[in-house]
């Protein structure tokens, strides 16, 4: 398999990862949540559980496919740095633990929506309260893992700005990208008011970055006779 098809692969699943995550963000979450109202909340997941329940596992397949690209970044961009490289992809690792993680939350309003004995301790007001509880933690889950995806955008920007054999512009996006991550999440964990003002606009400029890359990964991958020349120099240090 060529260094090219390697590339093409990795934009393959960052496509994935955008499609499913902007699925489940517009047509799950937007449909369901209903901020600050409790009660319409649960009764909305209550009554479209299955619906729910796509949502989660759309999740879980978009951090499934994390995985393999963060291994694609290390390969394209280990001849740049490979210490940095595998910073980035560690760095995309703790992220997607931390979101597993947070998905796990969302499996609470399907259960407090269960018609089961232990719960008829709970008001139905209550149950909508907790509820609407472990959606905004699992909020504050995805805050806290974009803080080190964050991390690993600045270091994937600095190795493409180097590399040679990849647009030093998308490098800059990308680099953009992890700094408004960033600043939203550290935003999000010591001034939330601000946060809710911030969101989403402070996140389009990361979806511009991603997307420059995903998209420039399927369609022209990497200047191969570049990134060869970095990999034997890379060997002879």
């Amino acid at each position: 398999m060529s260094i090219k098809q390697v590339a093409r692969i990795g934009g393959v699943f960052y496509l994935l990862i955008i499609v499913a995550g902007l699925m489940d963000e517009f047509f799950v979450r937007a449909k369901l949540i209903v901020i600050g109202d409790a009660g319409a909340t649960a009764n909305n997941i209550e009554s479209s559980s299955l619906l729910w329940r796509f949502g989660i596992a759309g999740d879980l397949f978009m951090h499934v496919c994390d995985i393999p690209l963060g291994l694609i970044f290390y390969i394209l961009l280990k001849p740049v740095s490979k210490k940095l490289a595998l910073l980035s992809m560690l760095f995309v690792l703790t992220q997607t633990a931390v979101l597993i993680a947070s998905k796990l939350i969302l499996f609470m309003p399907l259960f407090l929506a269960s018609d089961v004995g232990y719960l008829k301790v709970f008001a139905p007001d209550q149950l909508h309260a907790l509820s609407y509880l472990a959606i905004r933690l699992d909020a504050y889950g995805f805050g806290v893992g974009l803080i080190f995806f964050g991390f690993s955008c600045l270091i994937l920007g600095h190795l493409i700005s180097r590399s040679g054999y990849l647009p030093k512009l998308i490098g800059i996006l990308m680099q953009i990208a992890g700094a408004c991550y960033l600043v939203n999440s550290v935003t999000l964990i010591l001034a939330p008011a601000i946060a809710d003002i911030l969101f989403p606009v402070i996140l389009l400029p990361s979806f511009i970055g991603e997307l420059s890359f995903c998209l420039w990964l399927l369609v022209k991958g990497v200047d191969v006779s570049k990134w060869h020349e970095k990999t034997h120099a890379l060997a002879h240090l």
